[in-house]
């Protein structure tokens, strides 16, 4: 394909991204003046978008995942995003024409391979100063998965989050722990229930029910209460909470899945 033949393509798909981006800020924003709009699709590194109101103009940046989305999903998507600027409710029905759309799985496939290919995972080291972390995962994937798991890139993260104590990332075959727990007064046996939650993400993947993904189905629950002390974890976790929080945050959010960037609440 000719460079010409590929501009006349990208001019005419982003005024085909900001046909929508009007249509939904005239059917949203009423007795305000319309701004001029500015839409583009982007390089994102997953399936991202962007919006900013400045100096009376609004700019747009969608991901190119989308270029090829269906008229009713760029309209819905420029609705959610019109929306969040200003501050305005999106209809239900909106909502799920995007959310359907972004769950189907050629797209989820085409977002996991444009994480790959663009995007990175920052990892440091297994061996931390309290516990070594590839020495941990051999312990419990003999113990509980009789050595079926595959070893995936396993780091400390390099500094103290708020929120989470760990995450496992499937694209980049990751799990990140959070560099708190790797300190003398953390038991061992809580370190390994945080990594074998993670490593329980490995087995059992995410998937979608009813326009939702569930990370933590009815079989990971029940499997994660083998842990042989998963009381004992669970009840030190919360007793100690005051203490992770001015390290790591909130407990209740203590473990993550970055199957579609999406925050899992963990109730403890």
């Amino acid at each position: 394909m000719s460079p010409a033949v590929m501009i006349q393509g990208e001019l005419f798909e982003n005024a085909r991204l900001e046909q929508a981006f009007n249509d939904a800020i005239r059917a949203l924003v009423k007795n305000k003046p319309v701004p001029a709009i500015q839409a583009s699709f982007y390089p994102y590194t997953g399936l991202s978008s962007t919006i900013r109101l400045r100096k009376g103009q609004v700019y747009a940046r969608v991901s190119d995942i989308l270029r090829n989305a269906p008229a009713d999903v760029l309209y819905a998507l420029a609705c959610i995003l019109i929306a969040k600027l200003y501050r305005l409710r999106v209809p239900a029905r909106l909502q799920r024409v995007y959310r359907d759309h972004s769950l189907h799985p050629s797209v989820v496939i085409a977002s996991e391979s444009t994480r790959r290919q663009r995007g990175f995972k920052i990892t440091t080291s297994p061996r931390g100063g309290t516990y070594d972390l590839d020495e941990v995962f051999d312990e419990l994937n003999a113990q509980y998965f009789n050595g079926t798991l595959q070893k995936p890139v396993l780091s400390w993260g390099r500094k103290v989050a708020r929120r989470l104590l760990g995450h496992h990332d499937h694209v980049h075959d990751a799990i990140v722990l959070n560099p708190a727990l790797d300190r003398r007064r953390v038991p061992r046996f809580v370190l390994e229930y945080v990594l074998y939650h993670e490593m329980l993400h490995i087995k059992h993947k995410a998937r979608v029910v009813s326009g939702r993904t569930v990370y933590h189905s009815r079989e990971f629950r029940s499997e994660e209460k083998r842990f042989q002390r998963f009381g004992e974890a669970v009840n030190w976790l919360e007793g100690n909470a005051t203490a992770l929080r001015r390290r790591t945050g909130n407990t209740r959010t203590a473990v993550r899945s970055r199957a579609s960037g999406t925050n899992s609440r963990e109730k403890r």
